[in-house]
């Protein structure tokens, strides 16, 4: 009864809609508007979504030709999998195939999560379901569970019992390295599949493939004349978006999807008291590589400070500047600063290198990086990019000795690998403030350097590692 009156009152209100608008056909929106911006508010990129392995576009490398994965979708026989790969590049519409062949093939039943939205309570109550799909129909479920990184270690394993025994094939999603986010025992159990950045080749298809029916899936009606609107873009304006969202195949669709509504919002704003010339043929509204840049902005990159790209990208910087490759490492530091890094935490690395890799061979190194922390807290950004730059670029070109991190690194290894209680102080190394230390033989036969012209000849090791030498190094061929 309740949704019977719910229906009925918005016929009724529809009703009313269409009766005020044949007051004046053009300036009114269309019947059924409420409806349409409901329904129009779903992003273009689940709109589109292919439900099968021919309409999926690139991960060649995994889902191409023969691969086995393709083989497996193909035929049902599907296993729980992690799909690692960066935002965008088709883990949710690859999830979303491999229910429908599961479905089709296996009769198996497919629940969708995201564990920023589901805690592990709503996880139970899906296995529940599962159990008794599986005692009453013999019925497997498949479980997707999106961001499946935001579920910690503990709770990660509500997942593990059930997917041992086959109560649920788990399909996760994660933006993040499984090795350090997803616990050891869930990835034995799990097979993981990398996924790529998509190539702009890759985007510029998905949108072109878009294109094809895009006055469908937004709903798009001039309600001007009443007919749909009629969608083109230029070969450029797609090149742009595919060359501008980094491999993100969603930021892409994103940004085609604002450039038309920017585009049809300038042209409702129009003067509307202007004839038209035929009522009957579509309206044109052309995307420009213009609309593409004026409607999406390179407001960020993909960086998060937390996550794998942010060690990758640290990593690449180190080891350019340990190379000497001054071009690539400015190349890293502005990837670095550009994607929202904090530039003392950049300076904290630059300081461990000057010690690390420059080391003994310019000691003035140490000095400018610490400088350029300084300058970092003194002036903040953005200013102080370019004392970061001109640091990273000295170190770049410093000569470099790990010598002395090398022979610490070694003093570290036999003190931990050392068997046995650690070799006492020599008696003669010690102080002896008191008499009773005095009486004990401390400091006895010690003798003090400045009292010699000469090198003094005395051992500053304990006995046992007086034929050990820290700084011996060992030499690799290229």
């Amino acid at each position: 009864m309740q949704k019977w009156q719910l229906e009925s009152s918005q016929e009724l209100a529809d009703d009313v809609f269409i009766t005020n608008s044949k007051l004046n056909n053009r300036n009114q929106p269309p019947p059924n508007a409420s409806k349409s911006k409901a329904k129009s508010s779903t992003p273009l990129a689940d709109k589109i979504r292919p439900n099968v392995l021919t309409d999926y576009i690139g991960q060649d490398d995994v889902l191409g030709g023969k691969t086995s994965l393709r083989s497996l979708i193909e035929s049902g026989d599907i296993h729980s999998m992690i799909f690692w790969g960066p935002p965008g590049c088709g883990k949710t519409t690859l999830a979303n195939i491999i229910a429908k062949s599961g479905k089709s093939k296996a009769n198996m039943r497919f629940i969708q999560l995201s564990a920023t939205s589901s805690g592990t309570q709503k996880v139970r109550e899906v296995i529940d379901i599962a159990q008794k799909d599986r005692t009453m129909f013999n019925r497997q479920t498949i479980l997707f569970m999106d961001e499946i990184h935001r579920f910690n270690k503990a709770q990660q394993d509500v997942f593990l019992p059930y997917v041992e025994n086959g109560t649920i094939v788990l399909i996760g999603a994660t933006t993040e390295n499984p090795s350090f986010s997803l616990n050891n025992a869930l990835l034995s159990r799990c097979h993981v599949i990398t996924l790529q950045k998509l190539s702009s080749a890759n985007v510029v298809t998905i949108l072109k493939s878009a294109l094809n029916n895009i006055e469908d899936y937004l709903d798009l009606d001039d309600f001007t004349t009443g007919n749909k609107y009629k969608i083109k873009a230029d070969d450029q304006a797609l090149k742009a978006l595919g060359n501008f969202c980094d491999g993100d195949a969603r930021k892409a669709l994103n940004g085609l999807e604002m450039a038309i509504r920017s585009k049809i919002i300038i042209y409702n704003n129009r003067d509307i008291t202007q004839p038209i010339d035929d009522e009957r043929l579509p309206t044109i509204i052309a995307v420009t590589e213009k609309d593409v840049l004026e409607s999406l902005q390179r407001s960020h990159l993909q960086y998060d400070r937390s996550g794998e790209e942010h060690y990758n990208i640290i990593s690449a910087l180190h080891k350019s500047m340990r190379g000497g490759d001054e071009n690539a490492a400015m190349y890293w530091l502005c990837r670095m600063l550009k994607g929202g890094e904090q530039p003392t935490y950049i300076a904290r690395r630059l300081i461990r290198f000057a010690s690390e890799d420059v080391g003994l061979a310019d000691n003035q190194a140490l000095f400018i990086a610490v400088a350029a922390y300084h300058a970092c807290q003194f002036i903040g950004m953005p200013e102080c990019e370019v004392n970061l730059a001109q640091t990273v670029v000295y170190l770049a070109r410093a000569p470099k000795s790990v010598e002395c991190y090398m022979a610490y690194d070694r003093v570290k290894k036999n003190i931990n690998e050392w068997k046995g209680p650690l070799p006492s102080v020599p008696l003669h190394l010690r102080n002896a403030p008191t008499s009773l230390m005095q009486k004990l033989g401390y400091g006895k036969g010690y003798k003090y350097n400045p009292d010699y012209d000469k090198p003094v000849q005395q051992d500053y090791l304990p006995s046992c590692l007086l034929n050990i030498d820290f700084f011996k190094e060992r030499k690799f061929d290229n």
